[in-house]
């Protein structure tokens, strides 16, 4: 395990509801596609950022983590593990709280500057399993 519950469960309760999802893109077939739609359903603003910067689920889409005009809370990683460290570093550039690595995107040295630079972070888990789950813990 990435991350303990505690910080799981910090992240999806007390973090901030701004999720700016890096590889989410109209393409339905896309696991980042469905994460996003359950992140939606448990009250958070998931903003998509892809090269394209689409609209997604009614939100209008950037190109870059740079290019939202406003505070993101936790940025959701779904790109390649290789390329994971680039996002990680620019959310840390962008002031956000947290950074969630989704299932597969591993990069551990990426981890350690992220939390060195004061951001928790999971990594190799999937906060649309992990919500569900958290009614379950109390």
């Amino acid at each position: 395990m990435y991350a303990d519950d505690e910080t799981v469960r910090r992240i999806l309760q007390d973090t901030g509801d701004t999720w700016a999802v890096v590889g989410l893109s109209t393409n339905r077939t896309r696991a980042a596609y469905g994460v996003a739609e359950v992140l939606k359903r448990f009250g958070k603003r998931v903003v998509p950022v892809h090269p394209k910067a689409e609209p997604v689920h009614g939100e209008q889409g950037y190109a870059s983590l740079a290019d939202i005009p406003f505070p993101v809370d936790v940025v959701d990683v779904f790109v390649n593990s290789d390329l994971a460290g680039g996002v990680a570093d620019e959310a840390v550039a962008v002031g956000a709280k947290a950074v969630w690595f989704q299932l597969g995107v591993i990069d551990e040295e990426a981890s350690d500057r992220t939390r060195a630079a004061g951001l928790a972070m999971v990594m190799d888990r999937c906060p649309a399993i992990e919500i569900p789950r958290l009614d379950r813990r109390r």
